[in-house]
């Protein structure tokens, strides 16, 4: 492997690149004059290589950074000419393609950009882009690829009285090899204008905007919901100031510089795609591969992944722990893999023995991180040129301020936590958005001026590592998705034999947690829990919700004030996985759940047999729970 960065090694380093004021460090009012300097600087070098299958063989379509800020201006110009002001939001529904990250760039300059995630439901769809007032729509078009998210759209854009104008893509262009351009395509939907983005792109100049905008750091540049693919979205307002100083930031402490190849498999409506393996990578000077029109989803990617890696000599990726898991069934052989510096993963907790197993297939340091759409993307990361510590995520980064502190009920600060003390992990800095864009959804998040409060819990160890311990936030993520566990809850409710209901995650090896459900009986009744995973089927819109199992109770265990007590509940779903999985490598074992003050939640195990440690560790180690063997 090539030698990792020398930046930061340690809390140390992260406060000498402090000592040296932020004014100081960069002078880009906007994200649009990152990409006017990287033009500058490296017009002629790489910015964008696309592989619409993801696949090492087929050829690539490139735009240099000269060519890349072109039809970002061209695109917003075209907005311009659409009437898209300062103050409109222009959304897209689209996966990963060039144009995703034209419409992205060039929606900021001309307005404010809306990326939304197709695979939503229409309903919360429709939710996000009435919130947010949507102008414009950027989706696919009909035909090969993209029938299916343009039936969507259709049924959406009716529900959305604000759109005036839908721009369409055609996938056929990177999966059709005798595609030709034409104007064939429908001109109309629910009443609105639809145009193709890329012929109307092409009539615009692309060496000024043609607005006459001077974008200033406190404006709004963009609405990215939260979630994942269940629950009803928040929508995260950020300034360019927040997205000019994270691009700065990523790109200061992962070394990123010209000649940089990051890959890209995250989808575009996320912001770690959008700002680590996208403006971070172009305002370095660097090469983003963007490979595969549904990113990590695209059939063939993972199982080619190491000969992408050798053929354009990537640098860096990031992913989720599912990318990590799967990567373990892909041998790398002979493939040359030594242009790796490092691999980041974020979004769930990572098992230990999946980090274990990936750095000795790869030779490659994983650096376990920490962000959220509301601190525009990342806050914490295990230092590259320093120790990393398993399980951690991380030291706070340059300029961001963490800290761990008890909040009280109605969202205010208590008091800040000692070392090591379980608290509300609290974010400030240059990178925490303004606030959401509905003044409802802000109540409890701010406990004292300028600190958000993420909702999750964490301990800050003493020399500055912070720790996730659990969630505040009643939410399960599965394989880096959030799920909103009233969905589930409120689909049991409806069914006549249950009284009660309560969902929480249960550990999974691969998924990090799945979902499932514990449920009340109703007096006289005695429910089938395979019937009631299959009446969730039917009632639960969003198949990633799906309760896994569920349980039948005679009753819910209950606060004192008689609320659904939840963390019981989340330790029997650790005992009973963790058991089971240890049974199928017929190791009998007692395993007890219970609150840590440090872990947040350990699981102790008691060995029948002390000669299966070994098997027992190895077991324990797939999980992202803390354990303990007696």
């Amino acid at each position: 492997m090539s030698e990792s960065p020398k930046l930061i090694t340690g809390l140390a380093d992260v406060e000498r690149i402090e000592s040296i004021p932020l004014e100081q460090q960069y002078d880009f009012g906007s994200t649009y004059e990152m990409l006017q300097s990287a033009a500058l600087r490296f017009g002629d070098k790489n910015a964008l290589i696309f592989l619409p299958s993801g696949s090492a063989e087929e050829k690539p379509f490139i735009y240099t950074h000269g060519e890349l800020l072109r039809r970002v201006t061209q695109t917003a110009n075209l907005l311009h000419r659409l009437g898209v002001g300062a103050d409109d939001v222009v959304a897209y529904l689209l996966p990963n393609l060039p144009q995703t990250h034209f419409v992205l760039w060039g929606g900021e300059a001309a307005g404010i950009v809306c990326p939304v995630n197709p695979l939503l439901e229409a309903g919360h769809i429709i939710e996000v882009l009435r919130a947010a007032n949507a102008k414009v729509l950027v989706t696919v078009a009909p035909g090969p690829g993209g029938d299916e998210l343009w039936q969507k759209t259709s049924a959406v854009v009716e529900s959305v009285p604000s759109l005036e104008t839908v721009l369409l893509v055609r996938l056929a262009q990177y999966l059709d090899p005798d595609f030709e351009a034409t104007d064939s395509g429908p001109k109309s939907v629910a009443g609105r204008t639809v145009l193709d983005l890329d012929s109307e792109t092409d009539r615009e100049p692309g060496d000024r905007l043609l607005s006459g905008r001077s974008i200033q750091p406190t404006d709004i540049a963009s609405y990215f919901h939260t979630g994942g693919t269940t629950g009803t979205p928040k929508i995260a307002r950020h300034t360019h100031a927040n997205e000019v100083f994270i691009t700065w930031q990523l790109g200061k402490f992962l070394d990123l510089g010209p000649g940089s190849v990051f890959l890209c498999g995250l989808p575009l409506f996320h912001v770690n795609a959008a700002f680590v393996t996208g403006l971070g990578t172009f305002a370095a000077g660097g090469t983003v591969l963007l490979a595969g029109i549904q990113g990590y989803r695209t059939p063939g990617l993972i199982a080619g992944f190491w000969k992408l890696i050798e053929k354009y000599r990537v640098n860096f990726f990031s992913g989720v722990p599912t990318i990590y898991a799967a990567l373990l069934d892909v041998p790398v052989g002979e493939t040359d893999v030594s242009s790796l510096r490092f691999a980041a993963c974020g979004a769930a907790p990572m098992p230990p023995d999946v980090i274990r197993r990936f750095e000795s297939l790869t030779g490659l340091s994983l650096l376990e991180g920490y962000g959220l759409t509301e601190v525009t993307c990342a806050t914490c990361l295990n230092p590259p040129a320093g120790e990393r510590r398993a399980g951690s995520i991380g030291l706070r980064l340059p300029y961001q301020k963490v800290k761990a502190a008890i909040v009280d009920e109605e969202g205010r600060l208590v008091r800040q936590c000692e070392e090591n003390e379980i608290g509300n992990l609290l974010i400030a800095g240059p990178a925490v958005f303004p606030g959401y864009l509905r003044v409802e959804d802000n109540r409890k998040a701010w406990p004292e001026e300028g600190w958000f409060n993420t909702g999750d819990l964490c301990r800050i160890d003493a020399d500055g590592y912070v720790w996730l311990t659990g969630r505040a936030k009643d939410l399960i993520i599965r394989g880096g998705h959030n799920i909103d566990p009233q969905m589930i809850e409120d689909a049991l409710a409806g069914h006549p034999e249950v009284a009660l209901a309560a969902a929480v995650g249960q550990p999974d090896a691969y998924a990090g947690e799945l979902p499932m459900a514990y449920v009340e009986r109703r007096p006289g009744s005695n429910p089938d829990p395979q019937e009631l995973v299959a009446f969730c089927r039917e009632h639960i819109a969003e198949r990633a919700a799906v309760p896994v199992r569920i349980v039948v109770l005679d009753a819910l265990p209950l606060t004192a004030v008689g609320k659904t007590y939840k963390p019981e509940l989340r330790m029997r779903a650790i005992e009973h996985v963790l058991t089971e999985a240890l049974r199928e490598k017929s190791v009998a074992a007692t395993v007890t759940a219970r609150a840590d003050k440090r872990f947040g939640t350990v699981a102790t195990v008691r060995l029948g047999d002390k000669r299966q440690r070994e098997i027992a560790e190895e077991v324990l180690g797939k999980f992202a729970v803390a354990s303990e063997i007696e």
